[in-house]
């Protein structure tokens, strides 16, 4: 998962899907196929500006055929003018196939595929990703980049021919920063030169240090065996997609950069990497907490993800609408869930906002019959360098791997974004928390509610990491038992339960509510006959359907 919040804060459209086209890109880098995206939207309301990063986001994402299966979609006054566009991407691969993104075999070659290189996005990591926002946003247009889906597409198909054929040796994005990152990260075990004057442009007369950050999309950068190159530029032929040889790697250990013959820049790639600056953010505890905005009635949100095409691949067992969705791994009929989530609106504690991230994205998932195996993480925070925003990162990054270790589940990737704020307001702490888990059978998925049904309310029976997580335990083990299961979310048990009934076609539960739950909860409905099977604790009956 990554962000793209400063581009959509600017330009919402192409922020999004931009946004959208370098997380598939991220996958793609590794040697998967990437099967499903998902979306985390922060925004002050449902306005034009929401619209249209929802239209960039459809527009990529049904443009290369990757279905968007789930996400979150919060509205709060306190993102009115710093949205967040976080982007999930979960792609497949086997096990034996992980390509690595390291340069490695002196004297061979650098090759960059995909698009040509004009000045589209020059400034997206420094001037935009590395600032708070003011009133001079419309001047920051320039540095959006502009995507384009269907050579994102040609992009994803290229890429997983030519590490399936074993025509690379290793594979990077050009993602922020353009060259200069990817190239610097390749380099850091060898060296590279990379010979700017090669590289295909689509304007005239760009300078060499333009061509080294333009962040211009759908391009990667292939480290190839000088006897695998004409097959390479076959592959990327037949599908119509520039492919040059750039540079080389070297035993030097630096990045240099030439240009008509001249060296143009020259720094030991360790530099940028391993051993770049690093310091001490000073933290402090904030004295009193920003007062929270009103909390914001439920919003319909199914307008949402019926612009996108979420059924694409062949694979989406359980939609989008309620909790995880559930793709199937074809040919087995083993599942993943897949969800992401995050803090409830009006939250300011950080701890708790890190922390109770893990867990709603980890109920998400168990509700909808996964084991929870792996989280990644994008951290949304301000400027970094107020010592109370640095104690918030600080508590926010605790707070997730407390939860990850009491559900013994693995954080695997994770994004930081920060100096989200706009003239002097920061957002709150907002860590988003993507998690994938694994259904062992996708014909036992929970779906919806049937009439005769008995209706449980599942809590966790104390306030504490530990309770949670023997919550979301029982929920995933007792899913194939189960005709729904629903976590109870920030909009509470009533509304979880009109949520359940939307779902179950506008079946509706008799049901005496209780008092509102205080910890992680979920609504589960099951045949009377198959109640004794979930045991004698964890769980209360409250209705049935009639």
């Amino acid at each position: 998962m990554e962000s793209h919040n400063h581009p959509s804060a600017v330009e919402p459209f192409q922020g999004a899907a931009t946004g959208v086209g370098g997380i598939l890109r991220d996958i793609v880098a590794m040697g998967a196929r990437p099967v499903a995206l998902l979306d985390g939207l922060w925004f002050g309301a449902p306005d034009g500006h929401f619209r249209r990063a929802v239209a960039g986001i459809g527009h990529y994402g049904n443009s290369t055929g990757i279905p968007t299966v789930g996400g979150a979609a919060v509205f709060d006054e306190a993102y009115r003018d710093n949205c967040l566009v976080n982007a999930m991407c979960v792609g497949l691969l086997p096990s034996d196939r992980v390509q690595s993104a390291k340069a490695s075999g002196a004297g061979n070659l650098v090759v960059l595929f995909g698009a040509t290189t004009g000045r589209d996005g020059i400034g997206g990591a420094s001037v935009l990703a590395s600032q708070e926002l003011g009133e001079d946003d419309g001047d920051k247009r320039p540095t959006v980049q502009v995507g384009d889906p269907f050579t994102g597409k040609k992009l994803i198909e290229v890429s997983v021919e030519l590490v399936e054929s074993g025509l690379v040796e290793s594979l990077q994005d050009c993602g922020a920063a353009g060259l200069a990152s990817s190239l610097a990260e390749m380099a850091s075990e060898f060296g590279i030169d990379v010979r700017l004057d090669r590289v295909p442009l689509r304007e005239a007369g760009m300078e060499p240090w333009e061509i080294m950050i333009s962040e211009s999309q759908e391009r990667m950068v292939a480290i190839v065996r000088p006897q695998m190159l004409d097959a390479v530029q076959a592959v990327c032929a037949r599908w119509e997609l520039p492919c040059t040889a750039i540079g080389e790697v070297t035993k030097s250990a630096l990045l240099r950069a030439l240009y008509e013959g001249d060296v143009v820049g020259e720094i030991p790639a360790r530099f940028l990497t391993d051993e770049c600056p690093r310091y001490e953010i000073e933290r402090t505890p904030r004295d009193e907490w920003p007062q929270p905005s009103p909390r914001a009635e439920p919003v319909d949100k199914r307008w949402i993800f019926e612009q996108y095409d979420y059924l694409v691949g062949s694979r989406t067992v359980r939609r989008p609408g309620l909790d995880a969705a559930v793709l199937r791994l074809r040919p087995s009929l083993r599942g993943v869930a897949v969800s992401l989530n995050g803090p409830a609106a009006g939250e300011r504690d950080p701890f708790r906002a890190g922390a109770s991230a893990v867990l709603r994205a980890a109920r998400n998932v168990a509700c909808a019959g996964g084991e929870p195996l792996a989280l990644t993480d994008c951290l949304n925070f301000g400027n970094p360098e107020k010592p109370e925003i640095g104690w918030e990162l600080e508590q926010a990054i605790e707070g997730i791997a407390q939860a990850a270790e009491a559900l013994r589940v693995p954080v695997v990737s994770g994004n930081v974004s920060l100096y989200n704020e706009t003239d002097g307001r920061p957002i709150p702490p907002t860590p988003v928390v993507g998690c994938v888990g694994l259904v062992p059978d996708v014909r036992f998925v929970p779906s919806r509610w049937r009439s005769g049904d008995a209706v449980l309310l599942a809590v966790a029976p104390e306030d504490s990491l530990a309770a949670e997580a023997a919550l979301i335990r029982f929920l995933w083990k007792a899913a194939p038992l189960l005709s729904l299961a629903h976590d109870v979310g920030a909009g509470g048990l009533a509304h979880a339960l009109a949520e359940a009934a939307g779902w179950s076609g506008g079946l509706e539960a008799d049901v005496d509510l209780p008092d509102e739950p205080r910890r992680g909860a979920a609504v589960l409905a099951i045949a009377p006959s198959q109640v004794t099977r979930l045991g004698s604790k964890g769980f209360v009956q409250i209705g049935q359907v009639p």
